[in-house]
């Protein structure tokens, strides 16, 4: 009711993970169309084999939950047959079932088939009905499409919208520095000469004119906007009213999927106010006027400065930016330059053009400001975010306290290599802080022709990024550049141009040449002004200054500070929980 309240559908997608499904908080053995290994994390379980009853039931209650979907309002009811659940592992070419549900492609697309004239039957005359579908295996691979084909030029004329996606998950949710926008094009191009029904699909569509060339062109007839509409969810309102320049675009860092992929809300680099929404009462668009005709002056023009700033001057206060450097965006800027990294200065772009409109913020740009000067300024409030540098010391997971041997090698850091100082001829990249930044500087040192040799405490190169959906990307991108990657190993310590590389679970050492090693560790905060104030004048630590992470947190710490800013401290919990009652 409440989506119709604004004019528009809505879409229930139903589905059955299968064999995908590990089952482990009911213990009821997963089905599947075959005893196969299931779950999702190598867990040692198989599916059940499903029979013919067993199929009868799954059609049962697919149609059931179709008709509940009717009678709860829903307008779309979804057949969902794709990303390997229930749907797509009958279609799978490997279904060698000998009943009429495996074998030749008609058989293996039966079931998908009667499900989705189940559906129509049983809601049809009320609901639309559409089918999400695989094209094709998708991103670096062209294999299926051919069949997919095939089982669309069958399906045609069922279902009520076609909703196309690829095979490879991990292309269909690649981030930017591996898929750019539209990337699914070549693989769905084909759907629209096969069917005269209509067709959508995703693409990270993150500017106007790439959405309306889709449909000019006749690729799609709806364009699907998932992570573009988390970094802006008026997206298409600012598109209506002619506002394209105050679209907050998509960067396509993935660090949304995070919050699947980890259990936790949901968050964006660019939309601060993403998953605060009902628990802070933050809204994307509006922010509360301001409570008095206090100055700030903000310290620092990198991703936590920026959305401090542009927040606060919307909330009306007397703002002053200062930034130590011609160029706004501090880490951003840097980082942006790496390979693959360059829609991140959309961060950047954003708030400065934001910015620009605002008549009560004033911008200085090289601008180093001490103590003495901060307090010469009169704000009567002070920002610091002035970020922080990447330790030289070694320390982060592997080392709590500095590494031995330091003084007898070439260290660089990540801010050295950012800034263009390289390493020669090879380089010993000791990758401790897991995320993009290790794997990413061997990228950039590689194709400067200098030899690399990755060492990781963890199983895979940039481990985190197995949340953002890139880590099997990442890794292959490092074995085909020639990175030698150490996995499982951790860095001991330095000594006479040699690096001490310890197992991970025998703690056994052996030594191996390095005349250079690139620590990518920790960061330490650059809060030296604040220690030097703190007690002379209101002042608040925002981002990395305060604690170094992400640039979604640096951008959120920000935000933060300008919704609190002289607002009424909230009692108890920093948010409101999602209680439902009391606790028995």
């Amino acid at each position: 009711e409440q989506v119709h309240e604004h004019g528009a559908l809505a879409g229930l997608e139903l589905f059955h993970a299968g064999a995908y499904a590990g089952n482990n908080y009911s213990r009821v053995p997963p089905i599947g169309r075959a005893s196969i290994p299931a779950g999702q994390r190598n867990e040692p379980m198989q599916a059940q084999a499903m029979d013919k009853a067993d199929i009868r039931a799954f059609r049962q209650w697919h149609r059931d939950a179709a008709i509940r979907g009717m009678e709860a309002g829903y307008d779309i009811v979804y057949v969902y047959a794709c990303h390997y659940y229930l749907l797509a592992q009958f279609l799978d070419p490997e279904n060698d079932r000998s009943d009429e549900y495996g074998g030749s492609l008609e058989n293996r697309l039966r079931l998908i088939q009667e499900v989705l004239l189940d559906t129509k039957e049983a809601v049809g005359h009320k609901c639309g009905v559409a089918i999400r579908f695989s094209t094709g295996a998708g991103g670096d691979s062209e294999r299926d499409t051919e069949e997919a084909q095939a089982c669309i030029e069958i399906l045609k004329d069922i279902p009520d919208l076609w909703d196309v996606t690829l095979e490879d998950y991990s292309f269909e949710m690649g981030t930017s520095r591996f898929v750019k926008e539209a990337g699914l094009e070549s693989t769905i191009s084909y759907v629209k000469k096969v069917t005269d029904k209509p067709v959508v699909s995703v693409g990270r569509f993150t500017t106007p004119d790439t959405m309306v060339r889709m449909v000019k062109e006749g690729v799609l007839d709806l364009i699907g906007c998932a992570r573009p509409s988390i970094a802006d969810p008026f997206l298409p309102n600012k598109i209506n009213e002619g506002r394209e320049d105050e679209i907050r675009e998509c960067i396509g860092c993935n660090i949304c999927y995070t919050g699947d992929q980890t259990f936790n809300p949901i968050r964006c680099t660019q939309n601060p106010t993403m998953g605060e929404e009902w628990r802070r009462g933050w809204h994307p668009e509006r922010i509360k006027a301001k409570r008095s005709e206090s100055s700030v002056l903000v310290v620092g023009a990198g991703p936590a400065g920026l959305e401090a700033a542009m927040a606060l001057g919307k909330r009306g206060y007397s703002v002053a930016l200062a930034e130590a450097t011609r160029e706004l965006g501090g880490r951003v800027l840097q980082e942006s330059a790496l390979p693959g990294l360059a829609e991140w200065i959309r961060v950047i772009d954003y708030r400065v053009a934001q910015l620009e409109k605002l008549s009560n913020v004033e911008i200085f740009r090289e601008s180093v400001l001490d103590a003495e000067q901060i307090l010469e300024f009169g704000a009567d409030h002070v920002v610091l975010a002035t970020g922080s540098s990447w330790r030289r010391s070694g320390v982060g997971h592997w080392h709590t306290v500095p590494m031995e041997g330091l003084e007898e090698a070439q260290i660089f850091t990540p801010d050295d290599l950012m800034q263009g100082r390289l390493p020669k001829d090879s380089a010993l990249i000791f990758d401790d802080e897991h995320y993009y930044m290790g794997g990413v500087l061997a990228e950039q040192l590689r194709k400067h022709e200098i030899d690399v040799t990755l060492v990781t405490p963890e199983s895979k190169a940039s481990f985190y990024t197995t949340n953002t959906e890139e880590h099997p990307r990442i890794q292959a991108r490092l074995i085909e550049l020639g990175v030698h990657l150490e996995l499982n190993t951790g860095l001991d310590y330095l000594e006479d141009g040699s690096a001490f590389l310890a197992c991970a679970y025998t703690g056994r050492t052996r030594a191996v040449d390095a005349p250079s090693v690139v620590l990518v560790t920790s960061r330490e905060p650059e809060d030296g002004l604040y220690h030097e104030l703190q007690g002379r004048l209101p002042i608040t630590r925002v981002g990395d200054c305060l604690a170094p992470s992400t640039i979604a947190a640096a951008v959120y710490s920000g935000h933060l500070f300008a919704e609190e800013f002289e607002e009424p401290a909230q009692a108890g919990a920093p948010f409101k929980r999602e209680r439902i009652g009391p606790c028995h």
